[in-house]
């Protein structure tokens, strides 16, 4: 049974994280990751997982508005697969279309962000991902 999930919500050049818990049905924006040499930062979404134990993970899968694929879908599917292969945990994708506008306007409304702040961003997206498969899926 999943109990605690960790979510990324994919970049090529930074990675929104969050955790969720599927008792509360909450999820919170934990660290955006920078890219290492245009790759995801392993090491550091190593240490994230034997920190927090998720049960499983969640991707934000790029999709179109119309639900087709765009640019960075395919690398986003990788990412996925490489979580998989890597870390043995389940690995769910959800439609993220605009999560990280949903997350801009939401941390702008809250007056926690400038216009640029991406790594507020990228992790409240993150959260958003998490607490939108959370309500699919508890």
């Amino acid at each position: 049974m999943v109990q605690s999930v960790l979510g990324f919500d994919f970049g090529e050049k930074r990675i929104g994280v969050a955790t969720g818990q599927t008792i509360t049905g909450n999820a919170s924006p934990l660290i955006t990751l920078n890219a290492v040499n245009n790759k995801p930062d392993w090491d550091q979404i190593k240490k994230l997982i034997e920190e927090w134990q998720p049960d499983a993970l969640i991707v934000g899968l790029p999709l179109l508005l119309d639900g087709g694929k765009s640019d960075i879908s395919d690398k986003a599917e990788r990412f996925c697969r490489q979580l998989e292969g890597r870390f043995k945990l389940p690995v769910h994708t959800i439609n993220e279309a605009l999560s990280s506008y949903e997350a801009e306007q939401l941390l702008q409304q809250n007056k926690k962000i400038g216009q640029h702040n991406k790594q507020e961003i990228d992790k409240m997206a993150a959260a958003i991902i998490v607490q939108n498969w959370l309500e699919q899926n508890t």
